[in-house]
């Protein structure tokens, strides 16, 4: 008997309370009537056969569509993350994030800390422990692949990072990212930027928020993907007066990407960004001065600015029988300029590389079907000229009339190959990976304090070179309804930076410099989705982290960087999320029915199961993350350091919230993060900023931030949203520096806005 497809739904769209009437009568029926209710459908109607298309997937265990909510696939494109931790945080997901609220964007990345500022001029991250947060230089950042740092391998600090807004997903990838991108040890982050959906024939949207301080921003965005031309420019403004005293802002950013597809099988794109920043500087207070007052300034005259751009041309094209190339160049322009008294401090750094990477799919018809190789290289060069002079609070950026204290020329150069490959055995899989890194840095000293005037030791222009061999090994088993076991052991490592070999702040002896940090790091979990709306992830870490620098006396007026410490960082890492609401939404699929054996033409046929789009269901989604981490010194020649623990490493590290929502409806989510307290430096003891001020406690309080964010769309293009950023106006600081002398972190504030789109 023929048959015709109807596509059903299981519940209307009034109210929540019908919905779940409606189920809880359902399954009452199905309790008393199953068997005879299934005995009437076999003899009312014939078997029906359904063909289709499956939709393809990179390998046969990588099609679990709840999974991909939270992890990256299996292998993306070129990249191999099977048995890494690599995290996706869907910013779909979650409100608008406003107001440089840092906190509230990575909610649901396991472990990382975020230590916050008010301008967002630079950006702090740290992980389990692994070094200063400072301008977050022992973590890789990226935007869709290609390096944010000021300088990949001199001067890896962050400057830069795009508005929320542009962005669609985050991946924080650990346990072997070294492997993917090289230098620092963990975690990776990378940034993955919005595109024009296909078939897009023309969209523009615009954002207008508004809040206390100041707060003013736009962001807009105009796209079209018709044809083989795709096009999508945006532009944002943000301003601010800020809470604390001289601490107003200004940041501008634009993004312009241009692509082609000569046919299905091809992508060549152009990306141009560019941002700029204008900043006060308020200044660091003492412990004292922070509890009188942490809004005052004691830097009344400090400015920053950051300009960066940046262009990028990509190549991708899949050549059939499983092979991929992806390829991609990029140059950099980025200017530092630091006025802070009395020094004037001009940094500029023009950089670009060039990274292939080709994927081949093999072992259909073997024992191996599934598996995939893939291998690559990348090609990097930099230079970061550094000029500091002497300035008054009248000085201005470009002003070159000082007296120059420090002049260098810096460069930096950077080479490396590498090859992944899975091999599938059924549920089993092995991924053993190599990378070999090449570093080269150099300074030409052309003035500096220590050297070249009487009595002092002559101009230098001291190097370093150094080759990185890394491997992996990785080991995974899909076990049970969607869920995974997996193991890695991975090496990585942290290049010798331009400071090392030559400061502008002491007087390092040359020729004595320093070698990379080298980590070494195991992971041992389990992740699944065995319920529908459940999602997890549990393992346990223990990571080495070696040759870490320490500094010490030459001379009388000389110092080296020795490559003498050792530390150990070990715990528990794991992430929940759970829809409480999933069991009881079921999407519309195509129900076939007996119909007249003459009407043998369905002259308007549903799709196939899976082939359904824009169903939006009820979700009430609690998610959370946790870190349990033991660090300590293990090696050190500076004394008593050795079983002290590392700054910036926490026992404790909770972040997590509850989601009301439904996807272009509304979106409720109230999110939390605790920090247990932590020391601020590695020798665990008390500093006073300077003379005079009490010293600054060895520990950081504990602290903890909520930030509270809705949207809801009053049309299906006009949408209002706003937010309270440390709804319970925590008072505390997250920031310590070297000498003591602490940055307050922002206390309670909020934001309001509407956006339009047509």
């Amino acid at each position: 008997m023929p048959f015709r497809y109807r596509i059903r739904k299981y519940y209307s769209h009034s109210s929540l309370t019908r919905k779940l009437a409606s189920l809880l009568v359902a399954e009452s029926v199905l309790a008393f009537f199953p068997i005879k209710a299934y005995a009437q459908t076999q003899t009312t109607a014939a078997e029906a056969i359904v063909t289709g298309e499956a939709i393809p997937t990179p390998t046969p265990y990588d099609n679990w569509r709840e999974m991909r909510q939270h992890i990256m696939p299996e292998v993306s494109g070129t990249e191999i993350t099977v048995t890494k931790k690599a995290t996706v945080i869907k910013l779909e997901q979650q409100p608008p994030i406003e107001n440089n609220d840092l906190q509230e964007e990575f909610v649901k990345a396991p472990g990382l800390l975020v230590t916050e500022q008010h301008t967002p001029g630079q950006f702090n991250f740290s992980y389990r422990g692994l070094g200063n947060p400072q301008e977050s230089e022992f973590i890789t950042v990226l935007m869709d692949g290609v390096p944010l740092m000021s300088d990949w391998i001199g001067f890896p600090t962050l400057y830069y990072l795009p508005f929320p807004q542009s962005v669609s997903e985050i991946q924080f990838i650990r346990g072997g990212s070294s492997l993917l991108y090289g230098p620092e040890p963990a975690p990776a982050i990378n940034f993955v930027t919005k595109r024009p959906p296909l078939g897009s024939p023309g969209d523009f949207y615009t954002e207008q928020v508004g809040g206390p301080y100041g707060l003013y921003t736009t962001y807009n965005v105009i796209e079209e993907a018709a044809g083989p031309l795709e096009f999508r420019l945006d532009g944002g403004y943000a301003r601010a007066d800020g809470q604390r005293d001289h601490s107003a802002y200004d940041l501008w950013q634009t993004d312009l990407y241009v692509a082609y597809r000569p046919d299905e099988h091809q992508l060549l794109d152009l990306e141009f960004h560019a941002s700029r920043f204008d900043g006060d500087d308020p200044g660091r207070l003492s412990i004292a001065q922070f509890e009188e007052n942490p809004n005052q300034s004691t830097t009344p005259f400090n400015k920053d600015w950051v300009d960066r751009y940046s262009a990028v041309l990509r190549y991708e094209r899949d050549f059939g029988d499983g092979w991929l190339f992806q390829g991609k160049g990029w140059y950099t322009h980025q200017e530092i300029d630091t006025l802070g008294l009395p020094f004037l401090v001009d940094q500029n750094f023009n950089n670009g590389g060039i990274d292939l990477r080709m994927r081949k799919n093999w072992g259909d018809a073997t024992i191996f079907k599934g598996s995939t190789l893939t291998f690559g290289g990348v090609a990097y060069h930099g230079d970061g000229p550094y000029n500091q002079q002497f300035a008054t609070p009248d000085t201005h950026r470009d002003d070159d009339t000082g007296l120059i204290r420090v002049d260098q020329d810096r460069e930096s150069d950077y080479q490396a190959i590498f090859f992944e490959n899975i091999f599938r055995l059924g549920k089993f899989h092995i991924v053993p990976s190599f990378r070999l890194d090449h570093e080269h840095v150099e300074v030409d000293e052309i003035i500096s304090p220590f050297a070249g005037g009487p009595g002092q030791r002559p101009l230098a222009t001291p190097s370093a070179d150094h080759w990185v061999p890394l491997w992996g090994v990785g080991l995974g088993n899909d076990f049970g309804d969607r869920n995974e076991t997996y193991f890695s052991a991975s090496s990585g490592w942290r290049p010798t930076r331009w400071f090392d070999i030559s400061s502008p702040f002491q007087n390092i002896a040359p020729g004595h410099p320093s070698d990379p940090f080298h980590s070494l790091d195991f992971e041992l979990g389990v992740h699944g989705t065995p319920l529908r709306g459940f999602w997890y992830d549990v393992g346990a870490f223990w990571m080495l982290f070696d040759n870490r620098t320490e500094t010490r006396q030459f001379s009388t007026t000389e110092f080296v960087i020795a490559n003498t410490g050792s530390t150990r960082h070990r715990g528990l890492e794991g992430e929940l999320s759970y829809d409480f609401l999933a069991r009881f939404q079921h999407p519309p699929v195509p129900q076939p029915l007996a119909v007249d054996e003459k009407n043998v033409i369905d002259k308007n046929p549903a799709p196939v199961p899976g082939a359904l789009e824009k169903f939006r269901p009820l979700q009430l989604v609690l998610f959370t993350n946790v870190q349990f981490l033991d660090a300590t010194f293990s090696e050190s020649d500076i004394p008593d350091q050795v079983g002290n623990t590392p700054a910036f490493a926490p026992d404790f590290l909770w972040k997590g919230g509850i989601s009301f929502r439904k996807e272009q409806c509304f979106n409720i989510m109230l999110s939390a993060v605790y920090v247990s307290e932590q020391f601020w430096s590695d020798a665990n003891v008390a500093a006073a900023p300077f003379p005079g001020a009490p010293p600054t406690p060895a520990k950081l309080p504990a602290y903890a931030v909520v930030d509270l964010s809705g949207e809801y769309y009053i049309t299906k293009n006009l949408r209002v949203f706003g937010g309270i950023s440390n709804l319970t106006d925590e008072k505390y600081y997250s920031r310590v520096f070297f000498n003591g002398s602490i940055e307050p972190a922002p206390r309670l504030s909020g934001y309001a806005g509407a956006s339009f789109k047509f």
